[in-house]
């Protein structure tokens, strides 16, 4: 039986509350829905454990949603949804999953929420296997009962999400319990380079690269200013 989904929308616009309750309401397996109109109000009843996924606008009086969710101590799930285009960098600094820009279409709200379903999923199967022996050219992973070996060579990326490290292939992501240091650790570093506070990227499936981001298989990485340098030495042995 598919787990019905806790969701809290916290958004100061009553039309844009009602626009998203409505959206949730035409989308299976959504359980309670949690309306709040401003930062102040969500952040004592979300401190407790219970909601998946939160639904957050950003310019907000008061208290912006960004320092909202840096004050929040047990963070869901995150997704922003605001007018302003300009908070992508901060999403990914706090390991917000997506990013929707009003107004929201609701084939792309649709999109995100099918994501968090992933990644709720994913959470609840997927981590290390502690007792297999890992070489220079793969590590094992476990997915329910099963252990799956993963060849560093398949990795594009590792994006870092607080506690969870997610691990992507062009065939499959695999959600890892462990801060993306931890996955640093892990990773052969002559192949996976840290480009930004929440990146890892194999160096070997850079395609292209610009003042701010890498591109690799279709997917666009933000760098971080203290990483670049190191990022640019690297590339020149490749």
């Amino acid at each position: 039986m598919e787990t019905l989904l806790k969701i809290a929308v916290v958004d100061d616009e009553p039309l844009a509350r009602e626009v998203l309750e409505g959206y949730l309401k035409r989308l299976p397996g959504i359980g309670q829905v949690l309306l709040f109109p401003n930062a102040m109000a969500a952040l004592t009843d979300l401190k407790g454990a219970g909601t998946q996924l939160l639904l957050l606008d950003i310019e907000m009086p008061e208290m912006s949603g960004i320092e909202f969710l840096k004050r929040l101590p047990n963070r869901p799930l995150t997704i922003f949804t605001t007018a302003y285009r300009n908070y992508a960098f901060e999403g990914y600094e706090l390991g917000v999953i997506d990013f929707l820009l009003k107004p929201i279409a609701f084939n792309r709200f649709e999109q995100a929420i099918a994501k968090a379903r992933e990644l709720l999923a994913l959470k609840e199967h997927s981590h290390l296997d502690e007792n297999a022996e890992n070489t220079n050219d793969f590590i094992f992973v476990k997915s329910g009962v099963q252990r799956i070996k993963l060849q560093f060579s398949e990795v594009t990326h590792i994006q870092g999400l607080k506690d969870y490290a997610i691990i992507h292939t062009p065939a499959k992501k695999i959600l890892l319990k462990g801060s993306i240091k931890a996955m640093q650790d892990l990773f052969p570093s002559d192949r996976f380079l840290r480009v930004h506070k929440s990146f890892i990227v194999n160096l070997q499936k850079v395609q292209q690269l610009d003042r701010n981001s890498i591109f690799l298989n279709g997917q666009q990485i933000p760098i971080g200013r203290n990483f670049r340098e190191d990022l640019e030495k690297q590339l020149r042995t490749f």
